[in-house]
């Protein structure tokens, strides 16, 4: 009877341990815009979770960016859907449109950090139906870093202020033996750099008119995506930088290959790794004949999968890694502008490296900042797909900078008053 009694008690044990471990809710999290020490960051703020949250696991899943578009949206096509993504604001329209995302603003308004969160984060994860299906965890602001040796080797002693005298500059610059005067980027992500010339050099800013109609193809815009094909026919980038992304760049300018270069707050981190703080310098992009500049203000964010099976877990993941505190610490780490009010005045922020994204976004009488239309279903396979081919074809003098711009507008217009014709009020 004994012995009876102490297996019955070791079942009993044997079914609480299991029990337990049953217990344990996995939240399947994918990340998409990676790079080695951002996925270690993030696994050390997962891990600080998991020890807060005992009984939830999450599975991160990192993407590798230059494909992430197309192997997500096989994932999403093979039933495989995670219930956390990491979502670029260019992505929201696909799968909000087709209502695979979880609107946010249920838990939102039971979320105390809630009232610390910048209007800019509110009103940038709701455009699409006006409804948070995303919350930024920060903003991807473009300036011009500018290497201050190269400069002073070329007889140059501040950074240019216009597009005249960023040609110029660059012409200078690549006088030098082994120097180009841009890091320009013709590979992955080159698309929101390239419109934001041409931007520029058109005085105007956004994609549309009232009407719908893309003005991408203005005489402006032609000017600003034809300069960027000159300065790279004439050599002032380098000829492999027809298929640089992102690390190409940045290696690019901390390498003293190039001494310009139009980049978001990520890239500091590599170059700030790299170069003396003494040796470059962050300024605004410079204005075109309006007097005025556009920088692209793009950003990205946490999501939820409307069909996710744990969403109470999987929203108070998003919600720690939203807080104040770990969202400061995620902005340091990755090169983003943070998303709660009053986290600029941290001392990270004050120095001059930081000064031109911070002038950027003070000045708004000078810098006008320029959002993708991120409402539109195909705007994802449009500017990570098609745009940055049409892109290269004109680099390489294989298409006329104007056809390229008839085709992009006439896609644009084409999605723009499909969507405004479905979204009449």
């Amino acid at each position: 009877m004994k012995r009876l009694t102490v297996m019955l008690a070791a079942v009993a044990g044997l079914a609480i341990s299991a029990g337990a471990a049953l217990a344990d809710t996995t939240v399947k999290m994918v990340e998409v815009i990676t790079s080695p020490p951002r996925t270690e960051f993030l696994k050390k703020q997962i891990a600080e979770f998991e020890a807060a949250n005992p009984g939830i696991k999450v599975e991160l899943v990192s993407l590798p960016w230059g494909q992430a578009f197309e192997k997500f949206l096989t994932m999403v096509q093979a039933g495989d859907t995670p219930d956390v993504v990491e979502m670029p604001e260019r992505w929201m329209g696909l799968y909000a449109n087709n209502g695979q995302l979880e609107d946010l603003g249920p838990y939102m308004a039971k979320w105390d950090d809630a009232k610390t969160l910048g209007d800019r984060a509110k009103q940038f994860g709701s455009t699409v139906n006006n409804t948070q299906f995303m919350i930024p965890y920060g903003y991807y602001v473009n300036a011009l870093f500018w290497n201050k040796k190269l400069f002073k080797e070329a007889g140059l002693d501040r950074p240019p202020a216009t597009l005249d005298e960023f040609v110029e500059f660059s012409k200078k610059i690549s006088a030098i033996p082994g120097k180009y005067g841009y890091c320009l980027r013709g590979g992955p992500g080159a698309f929101n750099g390239m419109h934001m010339f041409m931007n520029i050099a058109d005085g105007k800013g956004g994609y549309f008119t009232e009407d719908g109609t893309s003005t991408i193809n203005d005489e402006g815009s032609v000017k600003g995506l034809q300069m960027l094909a000159d300065m790279y026919k004439n050599g002032l980038a380098p000829k492999d930088a027809v298929s640089w992304g992102f690390n190409e760049t940045v290696t690019g300018f901390y390498s003293g290959t190039c001494a310009m270069l139009n980049q978001d707050p990520d890239a500091l981190l590599g170059i700030a790794d790299k170069m003396s703080a003494d040796d470059f310098a962050v300024a605004p992009l410079p204005v075109g004949p309006s007097g005025k500049s556009y920088p692209t203000l793009g950003y990205a964010g946490w999501a939820m999968f409307a069909n996710s099976q744990h969403k109470d877990e999987a929203w108070k993941l998003m919600a720690t890694l939203l807080s104040p505190k770990d969202n400061l610490e995620w902005a340091k780490e990755v090169g983003v502008v943070p998303i709660h009010n009053g986290a600029d005045q941290d001392a990270h922020f004050k120095t001059e490296q930081f000064k031109g994204w911070f002038t950027e976004l003070s000045d708004t009488s000078k810098y006008e900042m320029v959002t993708p239309p991120t409402h539109l279903e195909n705007l994802g396979n449009f500017v990570d797909q098609v745009a940055i081919k049409n892109f290269q074809e004109v680099l390489l003098g294989q298409k006329p900078a104007k056809q390229v711009a008839d085709e992009w507008a006439a896609f644009l217009t084409k999605e723009q008053q499909a969507w405004l014709a479905k979204n009449k009020k």
